[in-house]
């Protein structure tokens, strides 16, 4: 089995709110990619999620390591 891809940094909106995602292996996905690759198991560390408002959301697991939270990646552009 091909080793998991991890998301090792992330690209941000005006907002604040994480828009694309660059992985271990240099691809980089849009949000909706990114949701895609997460449920196709591709990425390893993360989980989705359904928000209150319907919408489908990445977070990491939680493994009580702050260091690799979504909100902590460096970005890239």
């Amino acid at each position: 089995m091909t080793e998991r891809e991890t998301f090792v940094a992330v690209q941000r909106n005006g907002d604040g709110d994480l828009t694309s995602f660059q992985t271990s292996s240099g691809r980089v996905l849009n949000y909706t990619e990114a949701v895609q690759a997460v449920h196709n198991g591709e990425i390893a560390g993360v989980n989705t999620f359904k928000g209150k408002n319907g919408g489908t959301y990445i977070r990491g697991d939680a493994d009580g390591d702050p260091s690799n939270n979504l909100d902590n990646l460096p970005t890239f552009h």
